[in-house]
C-alpha cells in the first residue's frame, strides 16, 4: 500500500516537473524585451512580431489646442505620409528664426508625393514644383563643390544633401546672404537664384494650404462641403494667380475640374470621414503655417517678396 502510494507520488511529481520544464522553454519563444533581444538561438523573431517602429502620433509639441494628438498613421500602399511631412517640417525649423533646407525640400518631396496622387493632370503644377525642389538642390552642389576646388558638378557623384548639411544652402538665412554676397539675386530680371526659386516654392505652400484649411472646414448653412477643386481654385487665386499669366490661369481651371472627390483627400491621410480627418488636417495646416510665416519673414527682411 505504502509502495502504491509513492508510485502515485513519484508520477504527480515527474508529471508537474515535465510541465514546468516544458513552461520554461517554451517561454523562450514568446516575443518579449526589445526588438534587440530577439534573433538568438533562445529566443527567435517570430513571423508574426511586429519589428519595425511604428510612426509617432505627431512630432512632440504639436499638438491640437486643446493638448490632444491624433492619430497619423502609415498610410500602406501610397507615398505620401502625412507623418513624415510633419517631421521634415518640424526638423526645418530652427532656434535662430531660420529654416533649414534639406528638411524643407524633404518636406517639398512628400507635398510632391501628395500632389501626384491626385492624378495625372496635377502635374501641370507639380513638374513645376519639382523643377524648383531640383534647382535649390543642383546650386547647392555647384556652390559646395566650387567650395571644394571642383570646376563645376558634372561626372560627380554627390547626393541630394551635399552642401545642405553645412554649406551656403545649408539655410534660408544663410542662401540669402550667399546669394547677396555673390551677386546672383537680381531684382529687375529673373535669374535661377535660389532666392527666387524659393519665392516660387514659397507661394506655392501658400497655396496647399489655404487648400488644406479649406479641407478642414465643416460644410455650409445648407449642409454642403465645398469640393476639392472649389477649394483649390479658392487658393489658387490668393497665392498663385496674382503672379500668373492669363494662359497659365485658363490651364489652371482645367486642372482644377479633373481633381477627385474629398473622399479620396480623406484617404490620403489615412481616414474615411470628415470628423477623423479634421484634426490631423489641423495638424498639418499648423505646421505648413510655422514654416511659412518664417520663411515670408526672412524673404521680407531682404525684399525679396517680389522677385522677379
Amino acid at each position: 500500500m505504502v509502495f502504491l502510494r509513492r508510485t502515485v507520488l513519484l508520477r504527480y511529481l515527474l508529471l508537474s516537473a515535465m510541465l514546468a520544464l516544458l513552461l520554461f522553454v517554451s517561454s523562450f519563444w514568446l516575443p518579449q524585451g526589445g526588438i534587440r533581444d530577439c534573433g538568438s538561438a533562445w529566443q527567435p523573431c517570430l513571423s508574426f512580431y511586429h519589428q519595425t517602429p511604428k510612426p509617432p502620433l505627431v512630432p512632440d509639441g504639436w499638438a491640437e489646442p486643446d493638448g490632444s494628438h491624433p492619430l497619423i498613421e502609415e498610410c500602406p500602399g501610397q507615398t505620401f505620409q502625412a507623418w513624415r511631412l510633419l517631421l521634415h517640417l518640424k526638423s526645418s525649423l530652427t532656434d535662430e528664426d531660420d529654416i533649414l533646407l534639406e528638411p524643407y525640400l524633404q518636406s517639398w518631396d512628400q507635398l510632391l508625393n501628395f500632389m501626384e496622387s491626385l492624378g495625372t493632370m496635377v502635374s501641370f503644377f507639380s513638374q513645376k514644383v519639382n523643377e524648383k525642389v531640383v534647382l535649390i538642390r543642383d546650386l547647392s552642389r555647384k556652390h559646395s563643390a566650387e567650395a571644394h576646388g571642383k570646376s563645376g558638378t558634372a561626372g560627380l557623384q554627390t547626393p541630394a544633401s551635399f552642401g545642405l548639411k553645412n554649406g551656403a544652402y545649408r539655410s534660408v538665412r544663410s542662401m540669402v546672404e550667399a546669394e547677396l554676397k555673390a551677386g546672383v539675386v537680381d531684382f529687375s530680371r529673373r535669374t535661377d537664384s535660389g532666392c527666387r526659386t524659393l519665392l516660387r516654392l514659397h507661394r506655392s505652400l501658400l497655396w496647399l494650404k489655404l487648400m488644406l484649411e479649406g479641407l478642414a472646414e465643416g460644410p455650409d448653412a445648407d449642409g454642403r462641403f465645398k469640393t476639392p477643386g472649389e477649394l483649390s481654385r479658392d487658393a489658387y487665386k490668393v497665392a498663385l494667380a496674382p503672379h500668373h499669366h492669363w494662359m497659365l490661369r485658363q490651364a489652371a481651371e482645367l486642372v482644377f475640374l479633373a481633381l477627385p472627390d474629398r473622399q479620396y483627400f480623406l484617404q490620403l491621410v489615412c481616414v474615411q470621414n470628415q470628423h477623423d480627418a479634421t484634426p490631423i488636417l489641423r495638424i498639418i495646416i499648423n505646421a505648413l503655417m510655422l514654416v511659412h510665416v518664417r520663411t515670408q519673414r526672412i524673404l521680407a527682411e531682404h525684399d525679396m517678396l517680389e522677385l522677379p
